[in-house]
Parts: C-alpha cells; structure tokens; sequence
C-alpha cells in the first residue's frame, strides 16, 4: 500500500537522525598537541600566569596583565610541552629586547617592550615549534593577550552656574587620560547634552549644554579604551558615573544660532541680503522684517535687517539677511528686536568686501616702501591693506609665496613673502584676490647695483691687467703706444649675485714730468652689460652696452706714445652715482713713463782742478775755472719717480785755466776728457758744488793728463 505523507515525514526524521552524529564528527577537527606547557608574563609589579591569569573575551581566552604606561616593558617565559625548542615571530605590537634563550628550568626567556598598549587591538604572542629529523610536523600555538589599565577621572567644578543655550568648557583630570574614549560627539539628554574632547596635548574637555532650568544633575557617563577586571572575571568598560550639581539658569533673552559665522557685507548683500539659517523663535512671524542691532537698549547702531522668509521643519527659519555695517563677535552679541524690544541674541561676523587700499614692499635690509619694484632672484615681503582682507585669498602671478612665522594676517593688514626667481620672464607679476586682478602689480625691475671693478682690465704695453690690481703708481719702462680699456662681461653676474648693467666714467689725465696738467678729458656714460653667461642676459639687451675696448689714444689730442719721459697718466674708472642707489666704486690707474737714465749736453765750470800731467811729478798749484763742454749721462733711482742719482759720467771738452786771468804764463790748455761728477741730491739748491774726477788727452801739449777738483752749478 502506498506511503501516507506522515510516514514519509517519519522516515526522513530517522535517516536525519542517523546522519546527524556522522556529520558532527565529521566537522569537528581534533586539536593537535599543545606547544606549550605554561607561559608567564612578568611585569615590574605582578607575574601572570597562562594556566592562571586567563579571561574569556570575544576571541576566546586571553592572558590578562594590568599595565600603567603605553610601552611597558615586560619579561616573558615559554614553558615548552615537549624538549624541541620554541620561536617567537615577531609582531608589529612588541618589540623582542632579548633573543629567546632557554633557561636553567628548560623555559625560554626573553624581554618584551610593547608598542602603544592603549590603542593596540589584537594583541597576541605566536610560538612555533619547528619540526624535527622524526618526521613531526611544526606546531603553532597562538597566546591572545588582553592588557588591563586602571583608570580614574575626576570633574572638579569652580562655578556651577550655567544658563540654558550657553555652552560652557570644563576640565576633566584622569590618571591615564589616553584610555578614556573620547569621540567628540554629543550626547544628547533631557536636562543636558554633553560631549568629551581630548586636545592636541591629552587634555580632556567636557562641553556641557544645559537644556532644563533649575538645580540639575549631571550624570556623566564614559568609556574606557582597555577594559579593567571586575569580580568573576567581568571585563568592563565603562567608568563609574560621575555626577555634578548644576544651577541652571535662565537667559533674558534665547540665543539663536545662525548656520553662518560669517557674512560679506558688499553692494549685492545690501540690496538683495544673504540666505540665513537661524534657530525658530517664538515670537517670529512669517515675512516680517525684524531690526539687529549692537546694544539691547533702543537706539543702538543698526547692523542689519532680517526677514524672515519660511520656517523649516527642522524647527528652524531660513532668512535674508542685509547687512548695512561691519561687526566682529569679539565686539559683543548682536540683537534682534522687534520695534525698539530685544527678542533674541545672535552673533556672527559681519565683514566688508575684501578691498586692497595700499600695497608696499620691504627689501632685505631696508624698509617699507610704496615702490613696487622688485628684481629676479630676491626675496621680498609684500605688505597688502585694506579692509576684509582675511577673506580675501591673494595670489601673485607666477611668484611662489613662502611660508613664514613672521607673517601678518589680520583684517586691515596681511604679508606675504616672495620669492622671485632667477628666470622670471616677465615685465610685472599681477597680484590677484580670488583670481581677480586688484589692480596692483610687482614691477619687475633688473638688478642695477655697482659691481667691484675686477671686470675692467687695462692693456699698456704687458698683457691685460684687472685695475683692480693696480694699487699704487705703475712705472713703465718704454713707450707706451695706447692704453686700452678691456671689459669682461662674464664676470659681473654670478648664479646667485645679480648685478645689472654697470654706468661707469672715465676721467683721463695727463701730467708731465713737472706735475703741469697737458691735457683733461672725460668719457661718460659707458655702459657694460652682463654677458651671455648670466641668467638674464636676455634682459639686459641694449643699444648703448658697450663690448670693444676702449682707447686712450681715440680721445686724448696728444698721443701716448709722444709723451715726455716722466710723464703721467691718471685715469680714474668710477661708477656713476646717479644710477645707482648705493655708493658705487672708484678705481685709480696711473702710468708713468720710467727712464733708467738721461742723455744730455752740459756746460761746468770746474775750478780749482788739481791737474797732473804726463811726464810731470805731482799735481802742480790749484788751478783756475776751467770750461767743461760734456756730452753726459745721468741717472735715475730706480725706486723713485723722476729722481736723478748723484753722480754723472760724460765725455766731451774741458778749456783748462779758461777763466784764470791772474797772469800770461797761465798753463791754458784744451782737452779732450772723459769726465765723472757727482753732485748733491738736494732738489731745493739753487748753488751746488760739484765734484769732478776724470782724465783725457791735451791737444797743446799732446800729453795725458788727470785731474780731479770742485766744480760750481747754478740752476735755474
């Protein structure tokens, strides 16, 4: 007979039961032998054992530890189950201080310092034991850890007033304030809502909002980021409830507060006003225009007008706002009144328009300037006022802004610092405010400041020399056929000293051997441009940079190379302070004509001669003035400008006794000598009494003869 549907139900609940052990067996995995025997993990206060000190938590069981700073350090042992030796892999979470040695008692020893106890989730040690020559496998045994910190927190409250609508900051003191959980959100209650903030520096901060007028309590409720322990083992979380008195009071008037803190107040705010979210009043009517004012009193300064156009469901009204004056919240609440009687408070920023009124510029080492000049590769501080400006976000065209502790950003005045680079290629940087030109602009000028003038040579009869290196009279033996100034072009802008095109003058003297001026002639305005190695050589392209050199003989009407011996040239190489804001440099070069020695034609009269002749014994009487006509040579010091030596050699004629009229048989005579003289250096002497030495040949009485004696000079 056929199966009835409760037989076939009944045939199918036994095969299932039949199957369900299978199944179950099947699932479950034995566990393979355990790694360890025991562990511990000693800190400096408590040792806590893996058979002992274990606590059931989502995971499963987990070694507990109490813990009182963040990178504790703890000793851990590893009891083996069997002689094959343990390894711990390493974890993020700790730091091993020692490598894992075995111990005395067959136990494996090392020093833990943990990272970050407080935030660390997951914590737990991983030893393996590896496998051996038998042929047993390698074993793993995962030790989960669960670290435990006491924590305290305390709400100590000076001023326990506190008025509905007013937020107020108190302080909370904790003994391990980073495990308190702090999420900043509210949390909102019938008589308060409050939230907890931790600061950059760990500092918790309760916001309390009161809601409820009168005495109120304030059940303060927080967490714990690490548990602590509690009787049979339960694991905890929360603190316990801290609880403050409050005296909430009522405010005279509700503050309502607006989904803006800010308001710009220009021509389009003024005619058209401002969408404006703010708290529903009671006392609000739809599409009526309420007045803002600075005082609860009447008569205050009017900020504003309000409108309110629609209220939201959210138990709030939007509005228009159009704002007719400027107000900051540090002046104090703002007003809103029907008529002349405060309703409501509120308070935002009512600004101007971001308007540039004035822009300056500081240069390095100098002061505050209106000239909005600036030169590449300088850095600059730009001083922008006005009104409104910390709205404004000001941009300079191509010009990076560096960052700066020493910058000014208020209201009326911000700063800037610029950098302007090398290879800037353009005539001005437009300063923008959100993108729009404001009318002022960096002008970018070239650097023009007097350069050391070691790029100015001078070419004389050597090779060129830098002027630079000319200190002092140089004395040149030789003509000098030309003196030429050479420049070089190369050597005024370097990779980070810019200098600029360079004004310079040259005032060209010529003197003689007596000091009198020949000849004056001046050449101005040359102008030497920085060469192709510069960075803004392309900038400095000009009709006037001059690249030949520079020739004395192309202005002077006398020539170099006709001038007199111990002559002078001074020329002086200046730059021309009228281009310059800076004193510029002057340079000296003076070339005089050096002469070892002169030839020349000299009449004596040398007197008093002691003369010897050949063939006569002695040197007979003193004789009279002679007339001596030499052809002679003198010399010069070779360290002194235009200064003779003592002596003079020369040969010529000598009338012996030529003016001795004492009587006829006066022994006269005429000679031909060479003839050595040496006179006194005094320049100052009128009368000098030279002395002669030399010797020649008698054409009266064809004998030789040598004579030596004064002489008498007279210059004039």
């Amino acid at each position: 007979m056929p199966f009835s549907l409760f037989s076939w139900l009944l045939l199918a609940a036994g095969i299932l039961l039949e199957l369900l052990p299978q199944v179950a067996a099947a699932q479950t995995v034995p566990a393979g032998p355990p790694v360890l025997r025991e562990a511990s993990l000693r800190t400096d206060t408590a040792t806590y054992l893996l058979s002992r000190n274990t606590v059931m938590q989502a995971g499963g069981p987990a070694l507990y530890f109490w813990y009182r700073r963040d990178d504790e350090t703890a000793e851990l042992r590893l009891y083996p189950a069997s002689n094959r030796p343990l390894r711990l892999r390493r974890s993020p979470d700790y730091q091993v201080l020692d490598s894992l040695s075995r111990e005395a008692d067959g136990s494996f020893r090392t020093r833990l310092k943990f990272q970050n106890l407080t935030s660390s989730r997951f914590l737990r040690l991983v030893v393996e034991q590896a496998a051996d020559s038998v042929g047993k496998a390698s074993l793993r045994q995962v030790v989960s850890l669960l670290p435990l910190a006491r924590t305290t927190v305390d709400l100590r409250v000076s001023d326990n007033e506190l008025f509905v609508g007013e937020e107020k900051v108190l302080e909370l003191t904790s003994s391990n304030a980073r495990n308190v959980r702090a999420t900043g959100e509210w949390v909102r209650g019938t008589d308060f809502d409050y939230r907890l903030v931790a600061d950059a520096n760990g500092v918790l901060r309760l916001h309390v909002l009161p809601n409820q007028l009168g005495a109120r309590t304030l059940a303060l409720k927080l967490q714990t980021e690490r548990p602590t322990l509690g009787p049979g083992g339960h694991l905890s979380y929360q603190l316990p409830v801290l609880r403050q008195e409050f005296n909430v009071k009522a405010s005279r008037l509700r503050f309502l507060s607006p989904d803006k803190r800010s308001v710009t107040m220009d021509e389009a705010s003024r005619r058209k006003g401002v969408e404006l979210i703010l708290d529903n009043g009671r006392f609000f009517e739809l599409r009526r225009t309420y007045r803002i004012e600075d005082q609860e009193e009447p008569g205050g300064e009017l900020i504003a007008d309000l409108f309110i156009r629609q209220f939201l469901s959210n138990d709030r009204v939007l509005c228009y706002l159009r704002p007719y004056n400027t107000h900051r919240q540090t002046e104090g609440y703002l007003y809103i009144k029907d008529a002349d009687v405060a309703r409501y408070l509120t308070n935002l920023d009512i600004t101007p328009q971001a308007v540039i009124r004035n822009v300056q510029v500081l240069h390095r080492g100098g002061d505050w300037t209106p000239g909005l000049s600036v030169s590449p590769g300088e850095t600059v501080d730009v001083r922008l006022e006005g009104e409104g400006l910390l709205k404004s976000r000001v941009s300079f065209e191509d010009l990076p802004v560096i960052p700066s502790d020493s910058s000014v950003r208020t209201d009326a005045r911000l700063v800037y610092r610029v950098r302007v680079p090398v290879s800037f290629d353009k005539r001005k940087s437009t300063i923008f405010n959100a993108g729009q030109p404001t009318g002022y602009a960096l002008g970018i000028k070239e650097f023009q400041r007097p350069h050391p003038l070691d790029f100015v040579s001078v070419v004389y009869g050597d090779g060129a020399r830098p002027i630079t290196r000319l200190n002092g009279p140089v004395l040149y033996d030789g003509t000098i056929r030309d003196v030429v100034f050479q420049f070089n072009p190369n050597a005024i802008d370097g990779n980070e000293q810019l200098y600029g095109k360079q004004f310079l003058s040259f005032e060209i003297r010529i003197l003689n051997s007596k000091g009198d001026l020949v000849e004056q002639r001046s050449v101005d305005n040359v102008v030497i441009c920085p060469g192709d190695q510069s960075a803004r050589a392309a900038f400095y392209q000009d009709k006037q940079c001059r690249t030949d050199p520079l020739s004395l003989n192309s202005l002077l009407g006398r020539k170099t190379y006709d001038l007199d011996e111990w002559s002078r040239i001074i020329i002086t190489v200046k730059h021309q302070s009228s281009q310059y804001a800076d004193p510029g440099y002057t340079q000296t070069v003076e070339l005089v004509l050096k002469r070892r020695y002169k030839f020349d034609i000299d009449v004596s009269f040398p007197a008093g001669l002691l003369t010897r002749r050949q063939g006569e014994s002695g040197y007979g009487d003193l004789g009279g003035i002679s007339l001596a006509t030499l052809a002679q040579f003198s010399f010069y010091s070779p360290t002194k400008i235009n200064r003779l030596r003592p002596y003079k050699i020369g040969a010529g004629f000598v009338a012996l006794n030529a003016f001795n009229l004492g009587s006829s048989g006066t022994n006269r005579d005429l000679g031909v000598v060479i003839l050595g003289s040496v006179y006194p250096t005094r320049r100052e002497a009128k009368f000098t009494f030279p002395l002669y030495l030399g010797g020649g040949f008698l054409l009266g009485t064809q004998k030789w003869f040598y004579m030596v004696g004064p002489g008498i000079g007279v210059r004039l």
